[in-house]
This record gives C-alpha cells, sequence and structure tokens, in this order.
C-alpha cells in the first residue's frame, strides 16, 4: 500500500494524479518526438540490414543525400564514405579487424588464478592446523618396521618382500 502511494506521488503532474495523466479513452501525451525505433542489425553473416545506420539526418547529412542523387561521378571520396556510414556503421574489414579483447580476458583469467594462489597460501600458512604427528617421517619409519617386526602379510603382502636375515629388502 505505502509503495503505491509513494509511486502515484512520483508519477503526480502538478494536482493532477494518475489518473489525470492518463485516461483510459485517451493516448498518452507526448510533448516531445520520440526517436524513431531502429533495427539496425549488421554482421559478417548478415551485412545487409533492414535499416540504415542513421535514421535521423541533420541538414549537411539532408543535403549530401540530395546530391548522391545526381551523377556519383561529381561526389568526392570523402563525400562517398560519408554516405556509405549513413547507411552502415563498419565496412567488412572493420568487421574482420581483430579486437585486443583477449588481452583483457587473459588478463582477468591470470588476475584470479593468481589471486587465488595467494588465497590458498594465506590459507595453508593461518587456517589450516599444523600437520599430525603420524606424517612425520619418523613416525612413518618406526611405523613400517612395526609392520616388518610383525611380520604382516607374510605372503603376498610388505613382509614377503623384506629379509629377515639380511634386514633389507629383496631384490
Amino acid at each position: 500500500m505505502f509503495f503505491r502511494a509513494a509511486w502515484s506521488l512520483v508519477l503526480r503532474k502538478g494536482r493532477l494524479g494518475i489518473r489525470g495523466i492518463h485516461s483510459p479513452g485517451d493516448t498518452a501525451p507526448s510533448k516531445e518526438k520520440m526517436p524513431p525505433y531502429t533495427n539496425y542489425h549488421a554482421q559478417r553473416s548478415y551485412p545487409m540490414p533492414d535499416e540504415p545506420f542513421c535514421t535521423e539526418l541533420n541538414a549537411e547529412q539532408r543535403a549530401l543525400k540530395e546530391k548522391e542523387k545526381g551523377s556519383w561521378t561529381q561526389l568526392s571520396h570523402a563525400e562517398k564514405v560519408a554516405l556509405y556510414r549513413l547507411q552502415f556503421h563498419e565496412t567488412f574489414a572493420e568487421m574482420n579487424h581483430r579486437s585486443n579483447e583477449w588481452k583483457t580476458v587473459m588478463g582477468c583469467v591470470f588476475f584470479f588464478c593468481g589471486f587465488t594462489a595467494l588465497l590458498i597460501w594465506w590459507q595453508r600458512v593461518y587456517v589450516f592446523p599444523k600437520k599430525p604427528i603420524t606424517l612425520t617421517d619418523e613416525w612413518k619409519a618406526q611405523q613400517l618396521q612395526r609392520i616388518l617386526d610383525m611380520k604382516g602379510n607374510p605372503v603376498q603382502g610388505l613382509a614377503s618382500r623384506w629379509d629377515y636375515e639380511k634386514k633389507e629388502w629383496k631384490k
């Protein structure tokens, strides 16, 4: 309810409310001309759009369009280019020209990879706990010796590859 009241205050002109602005039987009033809807879409696969690139022409462009109706031999190269630019936004060479957008993309990729590496390093230093004692080399050596002393799995396991008489691994 509050939103509706606030919206009516926003739309209010003078002392008229929403109904005063637009009644159901009228068309909406417009004080200025709306720009024409342009459906300009040109690309390599569809190079001839339905509408020209420039729809609203100034006085100089209108004079050039009138001059276009005459002989094209009287037009200069700059005028021909200007006429082309009124009809089309860019040439095939400009459409096919590579952009440098890949540099931005690769820069962002490397930035985020570096930021991720920095975040992982920070987590390893400050967030993760110390390694447990069971992962130290001394503990692993003692555990291996204990398995060999107990002769664990002597047929096909670890103890089958240990020579108990020479105290070394079998070759």
